[in-house]
């Protein structure tokens, strides 16, 4: 029987204790699968004496993660503490200088610092692999460096972000505005401590840059991501979608175009039939489109104790088995800077703004867009109240930047009452 692959894992939380669980559960079909027995040897969270609901005392435990990936019988380090620096940066590249393969479910530590870690780990003969930073339980990683690698990627877009898509839903379901089903979702632990990680779309922004990365060839290149969270959405907007036979979905779109490559992470309008309008609650959905085999579409949980932990069990029997990729697919230095494009490809674009109820207004709002080469499809007035007019606006299709004209355009005419909303209605 071959040697044990020894583990580290730093980071005893939620995902942590997954891993834990699995190794202990399933030991035997880990070594059959991954043709060599998988051990814990060590490992290392900020309280000792926290009750985890798993049994760690066969376990070395260090205080120090960075003493953790150090260790010498610590084959590869797993690290699930979080954030992009701290105690998860300093060990991380503890790791890699002692000769240690990582495994990580760290979007952010590799949306900001993937490059440089790439570089380090390929120098010193590592491997970094990190199929559960993005989409939970998903293999979105394998599928665009393994299963599509005969592939030239045209476009990455996926919702990435379960709280996001919860509110959404939950929104849509109840008939509750943003703000109640906000303070729900807080209440049931879904939002990060830092809400704007979710809501304002960061943690989904880190996750498309590390797809993008592996997509097309670049540097990773997370603040060139175009980024717009989901607080402007209200439940008029959520109802007018539905009338339209449309949902509302924080989406994510990577690809390479003429003028660079494009990433947004947006709230867009999505049909309600498609696969991306049917998702629910905190599921996410990964869709892959390359030039042979056409659209693949990745669904499943995109977070929690055991999806997770199973996508870090994956990169281990991986590693057990002898598959050492780089970490983006190729060799990082082979890797080219991207040049940011913004999105130049025209759609059709939902407007939903207030104006005051006087006459002439709405007039001046079309003329604005005439103005600024945006035609009207479609357009409604709803629920007049307090001297003020609801308005809605279907385009016909046009670019975003002759919506922002058109968007500066309207603060002039006087007739505005709040800001407008803008979302993009997305081909999928």
């Amino acid at each position: 029987m071959p040697d044990p692959l020894r583990l580290g894992i730093a980071g005893l939380g939620t995902v942590g204790r997954g891993v834990v669980k699995i190794v202990q559960r399933h030991a035997d079909l880990i070594a059959a699968r991954g043709g060599r027995p998988v051990v814990i040897t060590a490992v290392s969270a900020r309280n000792r004496a926290a009750d985890r609901g798993v049994d760690l005392s066969g376990y070395a435990w260090e205080d120090d993660p960075v003493a953790l990936a150090q260790r010498a019988d610590v084959d590869i380090f797993i690290e699930l503490m979080g954030g992009s620096e701290g105690p998860a940066r300093a060990a991380t590249e503890a790791a890699i200088a002692a000769g240690k393969d990582v495994v990580t479910a760290n979007k952010a530590l590799l949306a900001h610092h993937g490059q440089w870690l790439a570089e380090a780990a390929e120098a010193a003969g590592g491997v970094i692999r990190f199929e559960a930073a993005v989409a939970g339980g998903i293999p979105a990683i394998k599928a665009l460096t393994e299963g599509l690698a005969g592939n030239q990627i045209t476009r990455v877009m996926g919702v990435m972000n379960g709280t996001c898509n919860y509110i959404l839903t939950r929104m849509e379901n109840t008939g509750l505005p943003y703000a109640e089903v906000f303070a729900e979702a807080q209440g049931l632990g879904y939002v990060e401590a830092d809400p704007t990680l979710d809501v304002g779309g960061i943690d989904a922004g880190h996750k498309l840059s590390l797809l993008a990365a592996i997509a097309f060839g670049t540097r990773v290149s997370f603040d060139a991501v175009d980024l717009e969270g989901i607080e402007c959405v209200s439940i008029d907007d959520i109802r007018q979608a539905a009338d339209m036979g449309l949902r509302i979905k924080l989406l994510g779109v990577a690809q390479m175009t003429g003028r660079g490559l494009e990433q947004r992470m947006s709230p867009c309008l999505v049909p309600a039939d498609s696969p991306l309008g049917q998702l629910p609650g905190g599921t996410n959905m990964v869709v892959l489109e390359g030039d042979s085999v056409g659209q693949i579409v990745l669904r499943g949980a995109g977070a929690g104790e055991g999806p997770t932990a199973s996508a870090v069990m994956a990169d281990v029997i991986d590693l057990a088995r002898g598959t050492r990729l780089s970490t983006f697919g190729r060799p990082a230095a082979s890797l080219v800077d991207a040049i940011a494009a913004k999105a130049t490809a025209p759609a059709p674009h939902y407007l939903r703004m207030t104006l005051q109820d006087k006459p002439g207004a709405l007039a001046k709002i079309a003329t604005v867009l005439g103005e600024a080469g945006v035609s009207i499809d479609r357009m409604r007035q709803y629920g007049h109240a307090d001297r003020t007019a609801p308005v809605l606006i279907v385009t016909h299709k046009t670019t975003r930047d002759a919506i922002d004209v058109a968007l500066a355009g309207f603060a002039a005419t006087g007739v505005m009452v709040g800001d407008p909303v803008a979302l993009r209605i997305e081909p999928v």
